[in-house]
């Protein structure tokens, strides 16, 4: 491992956190651990607010001095650590993997984890102290964000929300293994950032006993296990895994599958 002065706050199961973890493992970077819990809050307490006012995770302090956004943090690791390179030297390289990366923060990401993870998993939890739940909505920074939470809450897998997120993640899967046609990874032969951004949200769908979403998506679910296969996953991802969280995301999966298809029309 090189030595660094990198400290990471991040959440075990986060699919950011992965995200930002299987980068540094790739390039074998040593890092110090802060646990910020998720289910816990600590997101939305103040001492935490003050390292990132969006209350999201991770966030990367290097030398001190923080980076945000887990896109931004992985491109960052890659241009200043340049052992084992994840974004290609050829500038039509890079701009192939900021075209996934840019899938991933412009909806993905809320689609996979915001909706569907809330609302097969996390809701069922939270109905039963509707007042905390409702109470925390409110402390989300971004109004649509909480809207869409609230909505979600209120009408569960009955929400739009979470028929326009399938469709989504429908469309992810679909592009993901037409990509996936040329080569092992999403580039061709190199393993990348594009790799890294994406195999979080596969994950999670997996999680989520809802990995039928991706019927038909022969070369996708290769890939995902390719991704699982690598080092840097057991190290990243597994190794951080909550089995409670697990259990519960499986469970609701298996409860709910049947309306996520009949949703899919699959």
């Amino acid at each position: 491992m090189a030595e660094t002065g990198l400290v990471l706050y991040h959440d075990g199961m986060s699919s950011s956190s992965q995200k930002v973890r299987l980068c540094l493992a790739e390039k074998a970077l040593a890092w110090e651990s802060h646990p910020v819990s998720l289910r816990g809050g600590e997101h939305q307490q103040d001492w935490y607010r003050k390292l990132n006012a969006r209350a999201v995770v991770p966030t990367l302090l290097d030398d001190g001095e923080p980076i945000l956004e887990s896109t931004v943090i992985n491109e960052y690791l890659d241009a200043k650590f340049a052992a084992n390179p994840l974004m290609p030297r050829a500038p039509l390289g890079q701009a192939r993997v900021r075209y996934w990366t840019k899938q991933v923060d412009d909806g993905i990401h809320d689609g996979c984890i915001a909706v569907l993870a809330y609302a097969v998993a996390f809701r069922d939890v939270q109905l039963k102290n509707a007042d905390a739940a409702l109470a925390a909505i409110d402390r989300i920074p971004d109004a649509f964000k909480r809207e869409r939470r609230r909505d979600i809450l209120r009408h569960g897998l009955d929400s739009v929300h979470v028929a326009l997120a399938l469709q989504r993640m429908r469309q992810f899967f679909g592009d993901l293994d037409e990509a996936l046609s040329v080569g092992p990874w999403i580039l061709g032969n190199q393993y990348s950032l594009a790799d890294v951004a994406l195999v979080p949200y596969v994950t999670r769908i997996s999680d989520l006993n809802i990995l039928g979403v991706a019927a038909g998506c022969g070369n996708a679910l290769s890939w995902f296990e390719r991704c699982r296969e690598r080092p840097s996953y057991a190290d990243a991802v597994t190794r951080w895994e909550d089995a409670t969280q697990l259990a519960l995301m499986r469970q609701g999966g298996e409860e709910y599958w049947p309306k996520v298809r009949d949703i899919l029309s699959l």
